[in-house]
């Protein structure tokens, strides 16, 4: 933008170049709204800045070319919050060596914001955050005379498929005060969303209990996998006799490595925020993190691994995107070679110079484990001489 003005902004998104505050900010600006992006990565900014996404995200990259230098902007450095109408905090919320969730990134960039904020500022909490960090940061900002609408609306997007369900999922709204609710609710109607109101401890605990119950499911799939797997019976077959035009066991997942960014952080959040008494969490914990310990296991009854080349068959942590954070698959890779196997990585998405294509990794393996379920995996054929781990049921050997 040009002028002798400083430009104007409907949203300035603070992390604004991560998985969750880019695609926010390209539906935002797809809607008319004037929108900022402030992030620390330049490197993903300089990405932006020429019209691509820094990360897959399916249907954003068109839009994001159409809006860039005319509703969408990218901002630095975090002064331009004194020009911004609304104020989105899309930062990560990560647990620290402890497991504990760590709140100070948090109440740092409230401290680094004191400066920009005018009367009347409306703020948004988007991140995931430790259960009463809403109550805190209006409390922080209270204390400081700072007269902010504190309101939090927790993200619930799949990675990968941000904007599509940015433009059909309801969205869950709070806020500290009616007039923070009612300018979070005006915001979010520009997607054309369906609005749920609730208090912001609701608010926190919803996105928490979310992810918190997809871990539990995960679990007791990936407890009985190993419970077949023990007695040489085949998961998936009674996975399909269990479900098959059986309603009850509809939502009964299958098995498979339940990673990224989120399920645990926020599993082990709801279990710090009870003092470490929540059973359920912490069992689900064991089991997922467990999968590869026990595949790893299983292997070394059948085979001797340090005459074994192992072909691990897709690194990011969830199908047919190219996220690697807090993939299961690399734990599972560390523990092969701990136990002198020869490790081979593929992925259809991510990119590492060390990763092969799928073809040379089946030609080179004499074991092929099946860690990340894209899509692209259903056309291979895994000759029968090669010993297949098929841990999500992708595929039978043809």
């Amino acid at each position: 933008m040009t002028g002798t003005a400083p430009p104007s902004f409907d949203v300035l998104i603070v992390g604004g170049y991560g998985h969750i505050g880019l695609p926010l900010g390209i539906a935002l600006a797809d809607a008319g709204l004037q929108v900022a992006l402030n992030d620390l990565d330049e490197s993903k900014g300089r990405v932006i800045a020429e019209g691509r996404m820094p990360f897959l995200e399916y249907d954003a990259e068109p839009i994001l070319q159409r809006v860039l230098g005319k509703t969408l902007h990218l901002a630095q450095p975090l002064a331009a919050a004194a020009r911004s109408r609304t104020i989105v905090i899309t930062i990560g919320t990560p647990v620290d060596e402890y497991l504990n969730p760590k709140l100070m990134p948090m109440l740092g960039l409230a401290e680094a914001l004191l400066p920009h904020l005018q009367p009347g500022h409306h703020v948004v909490l988007r991140s995931t955050v430790f259960p009463r960090t809403t109550e805190r940061l209006a409390s922080f900002f209270a204390s400081h005379q700072a007269d902010v609408k504190l309101s939090f609306c927790p993200e619930r997007i799949a990675q990968g498929y941000a904007i599509r369900e940015l433009r059909r999922l309801p969205q869950i709204v709070s806020g500290t005060t009616p007039e923070a609710v009612r300018l979070s609710e005006e915001l979010f109607r520009r997607l054309g969303l369906e609005i749920l109101v609730v208090d912001p401890l609701e608010a926190e605990l919803a996105k928490l209990f979310s992810n918190a119950w997809r871990y539990t499911q995960f679990a007791i799939a990936n407890q009985f996998y190993m419970i077949a797997a023990e007695n040489g019976v085949d998961f998936h077959r009674i996975h399909h006799a269990m479900t098959h035009h059986y309603d009850r066991a509809d939502h009964f997942p299958g098995a498979g490595f339940a990673a990224g960014p989120c399920l645990l952080k926020d599993t082990l959040q709801l279990s710090a925020f009870r003092q470490s008494n929540f059973m359920l969490g912490q069992a689900a914990m064991l089991v997922n993190e467990g999968l590869p310990a026990f595949i790893v296991d299983e292997l070394r009854r059948k085979f001797d691994l340090p005459r074994q080349t192992v072909g691990l068959l897709g690194m990011a942590f969830k199908a047919d995107v190219d996220d690697i954070r807090d993939s299961l698959s690399y734990k599972l890779g560390k523990l092969l070679r701990f136990h002198g196997a020869q490790v081979l990585y593929s992925d259809e998405f991510a990119e590492d110079p060390t990763f092969i294509d799928k073809e040379d990794l089946v030609a080179r393996s004499s074991i092929v484990i099946v860690a990340t379920p894209h899509t692209a995996y259903r056309s291979l054929v895994i000759p029968e001489g090669i010993h297949l781990v098929d841990v999500w049921g992708m595929f039978r050997r043809g």
